[in-house]
């Protein structure tokens, strides 16, 4: 037989489901693992988004749609970017897609030639990679200042004449980190100075403790040269509907679209007037679910420094970035095996030593992984 896809084999699967698959597998044995490894929100999505997809479901909301997505989604997306994000969105700039991972996917491969380089800011998360290496394009890594995690003049050594498109992620997942004004205006300058363009996924930009966050495209001239990703799984607990959207100058939006419509189509038709709902509605479930996961980011991270951790600036997201040191995998591994807890080792976001605790579980499963935690080490 003849072999298969370089390109797809030479691709490591997601560390995240990974370890969170293994975990189910325990938990399926009947042990009780407490799971701190995968970014999904341990709350229900709100009624009135579940009863607007219903309702569309119901009333025969079954068939195609436009590729982009429904004019009405499209639209409030336009208003929300205006209104919250603050730079010029028309609907036209905007598609909606199956989850934001697949609006990366199609971003990267739109601007991308085989070849040509992606500037990616370590730690980073899992899927950006491969992202870049299905498209062909070629993954140059930067690392951030390990105590701020803010970008500085250091990345502009990655630049070459390769060198296509920069990506970008506040709030981060894996560190929490906020990327500060500073930061946002030297990627906005480098882009400028390089005619790169940018990513910049937000997906995590309604859940901040104490920080502004701030869009990429609203920096100077940047709204022409960045697409940035948003999405419904994080801020309206949305993981399973598989929603999120792209806004993009309208020339880059033409060249998305048309993988989309090769691809996918376009998202389910019937949950799309739920996202319309989720932007539409009441927003007091995800100030709600913000207030919940700022409580119990509180707790964890200062039991996580009191036994001695460096833990990552965690303004945003719902992770808690740890240093742990030595092999970070053999750690995890040491965690689930021994401790029932798991969590994502550091090696997964190209920072060796780390591990990734997520805290989208209750205060008191926080607090038992805390004391099994410390009984591990």
């Amino acid at each position: 037989m003849r072999a298969l896809s370089d390109r797809v084999t030479g691709i490591t699967p997601s560390a995240t489901l990974e370890v969170a698959d293994k975990a189910r597998r325990m938990q399926q044995q009947g042990i009780d693992v407490i799971s701190l490894s995968i970014g999904e929100p341990d709350f229900d999505t709100p009624e009135h988004i579940k009863d607007a997809c219903i309702s569309a479901l119901k009333r025969g909301e079954t068939h195609y749609a436009p590729s982009n997505g429904i004019p009405e989604l499209l639209a409030a997306i336009a208003e929300k970017t205006r209104k919250e994000n603050g730079f010029p969105c028309s609907p036209g700039q905007v598609m909606v897609t199956c989850g934001a991972k697949d609006a990366i996917y199609d971003a990267v491969t739109a601007v991308t030639n085989p070849g040509e380089e992606v500037i990616i800011l370590d730690p980073s998360w899992v899927s950006y990679e491969p992202c870049v290496l299905l498209s062909g394009g070629k993954p140059v890594h930067h690392q951030l200042n390990e105590r701020t995690f803010q970008v500085d003049d250091s990345v502009l050594e990655r630049v070459s004449q390769k060198t296509k498109m920069i990506i970008v992620n506040s709030p981060s997942n894996p560190s929490g980190a906020v990327l500060d004004h500073a930061s946002l205006s030297l990627v906005a300058d480098m882009c400028d100075d390089f005619d790169l363009f940018a990513i910049s996924d937000e997906i995590y930009e309604k859940l901040t403790y104490g920080k502004e966050h701030r869009s990429l495209a609203a920096m100077k001239d940047m709204a022409r040269r960045t697409i940035t990703i948003n999405g419904f799984s994080k801020a309206y607990a949305m993981t399973g509907w598989r929603l999120g959207w792209a806004v993009a100058p309208q020339e880059i939006l033409t060249q998305m679209s048309k993988i989309q419509q090769h691809s996918i189509s376009h998202p389910t038709t019937f949950a799309m007037y739920g996202g319309l709902a989720a932007l539409s509605g009441d927003q007091e479930a995800v100030e709600i679910m913000r207030k919940e996961f700022h409580r119990r980011r509180d707790y964890l991270v200062q039991e996580l420094l009191l036994m001695g951790f460096d833990v990552a600036p965690a303004d945003g997201a719902f992770y808690a970035y740890v240093r742990t040191g030595g092999d970070d995998i053999e750690t995890a591994q040491r965690w689930l095996e021994t401790a029932h807890v798991a969590v994502t080792p550091g090696s997964a976001f190209n920072t060796p030593g780390w591990q990734r605790l997520s805290y989208a579980a209750s205060l008191d499963r926080l607090r038992e992984a805390v004391l099994r935690i410390r009984n591990a080490r």
